[in-house]
């Protein structure tokens, strides 16, 4: 009888456990149905489609914004694609280039694959010509394509703070300058001369470009090549300027001071009715002179003005009716003063010479050029400052450097200590502007001088 019950026992537990895994089939079917269900889309709405009262959540991406999907969307059937509104402006994405060293205008357009013809219509105004023509490595490029394959838009950014805008309008373009707002903010730096006044002015904290804005500024009292000295001083007021909090260069010299060989002098900026600026001393009188003292800058003078001096070459006693500056082939020369051209071809032993004829009697001469400058010819009028020519040794020269003359109604003049005419001064009907915008400047300018030598004690 055990045996049998045994036996009942064995089939009773088999049939309940297939029992069992037939209740843990249905369970499951259950729960699929359920999560079916669940999963279905509610009436009038998409899966994956967000409620009106959810908004997706976009991520910043500049000119266009970047939808962030859920990790988890269920699958989408082909015909259930729902296309997100489209912004007409942003169809064709903005294609860029940064100008690298050797690209040309021609090269970018090609690359970015804008027609021929746009570029030649681009050109084909005179500002925006000039613009384009002096691209640099760093620029940058936008540009967007229309439907056609047309260039619809151009954005060309110059520097840190100016962007040129060409839109097209019709079977032309239209050219906006956008310039950016930046923060102007007062800065301040001093230097005594002990080598050169690059060499004081970078240990000062100045750019090259700042100090050669000082050097033009008191270009006309001080002969930068000869009369500096171990010693000399200076001290700059300057604007710095930001943009978005950051730091992106120097503005303007505001006002400065130069001691040089016990002589100081003071120059103020002061903007005129036209926009431009000038520098004046604090007295009134513009730091611009009739003439420039020398025609080539940071030089050095290898032969001064000297009527009983040895020519080096012909070895004999012949006057040097000028001044001699050694400076490396190819150095700018410029004119010191404005003025006319009559002169430009080749002159004996001078070599390849320049001569302007200045008003009042007043003509300067430059010899011994390595070649002339094209925008300066002969019959044509030149500023003060222009380049004129270049450094060299054509003539009687053993190397290469500038010879300057210096003439008043034919006679020869030395250049280092002639009397050059009096600058201009501020218009009388200016002059209580000029002191309320300066006397700001000039206080500040005392105040960092006081502080230089409070510390230097």
């Amino acid at each position: 009888m055990q045996r049998d019950l045994k036996r009942l026992g064995d089939a009773r537990g088999h049939r309940s456990g297939r029992a069992g895994k037939w209740l843990i089939v249905l369970v499951v079917v259950a729960v699929g149905a359920i999560t079916a269900l669940l999963l279905l889309p509610m009436p009038g709405s998409e899966v994956g489609t967000p409620s009106s009262q959810s908004a997706t959540p976009t991520i910043d991406g500049g000119d266009r914004d970047y939808i962030v999907l859920p990790l988890a969307i269920p699958p989408r059937k082909p015909d259930q694609a729902v296309a997100p509104p489209v912004d007409p402006e942003e169809t064709f994405a903005w294609l860029e280039h940064i100008v690298q060293p050797g690209d040309t205008l021609s090269g970018i357009f090609s690359r970015l694959s804008v027609p021929a013809r746009d570029l030649l219509s681009l050109l084909g105004e005179q500002d925006r010509k000039k613009a384009l023509s002096n691209i640099v490595p760093g620029q940058t490029f936008r540009i967007r394509l229309d439907e056609d394959g047309r260039l619809a838009e151009l954005r060309y950014r110059e520097d840190q703070l100016n962007e040129m805008c060409v839109t097209r309008k019709g079977d032309g373009f239209a050219t906006k300058l956008v310039v950016d707002a930046v923060e102007r903010r007062t800065a301040h730096a001093s230097g005594v001369i002990a080598g050169s006044l690059f060499a004081a002015a970078q240990k000062a904290g100045m750019s090259d470009r700042l100090t050669m804005e000082l050097a033009d500024i008191f270009g006309w009292d001080i002969d930068f090549a000869l009369d500096l000295r171990e010693g000399d001083s200076f001290t700059v007021v300057y604007e710095e300027l930001y943009k978005d909090g950051e730091r992106i260069g120097e503005g303007d010299i505001l006002s400065a001071e130069f001691s040089n060989r016990g002589d100081t002098f003071r120059a103020v900026r002061f903007d005129e009715p036209d926009g431009t600026a000038t520098y004046y001393t604090p007295e009134g009188r513009s730091m611009r002179k009739a003439f420039l003292r020398t025609p080539v800058k940071f030089s050095r003078i290898s032969s001064g003005f000297n009527l009983r001096r040895k020519h080096p070459i012909l070895n004999r006693i012949r006057a040097h009716k000028g001044v001699d500056y050694a400076a490396p082939r190819g150095t700018p020369v410029l004119a010191t003063a404005d003025g006319k051209i009559t002169f430009r071809k080749t002159k004996g032993g001078y070599g390849r010479t320049v001569i302007v004829d200045h008003s009042n009697g007043y003509s300067t001469l430059y010899a011994h050029l390595s070649r002339y400058a094209s925008a300066a010819k002969a019959g044509q009028r030149v500023k003060q400052g222009q380049v004129i020519g270049y450094v060299g040794s054509s003539g009687l020269a053993t190397g290469p450097h500038l010879h300057y003359e210096f003439r008043l109604n034919g006679a020869h003049k030395n250049p280092l200590t002639v009397k050059l005419p009096q600058a201009e001064s501020v218009a009388k009907a200016r002059r209580a502007e000029f002191d309320q915008k300066t006397h700001a400047l000039l206080a500040q300018l005392e105040l960092v001088r006081q502080a230089n030598l409070i510390a230097s004690n």
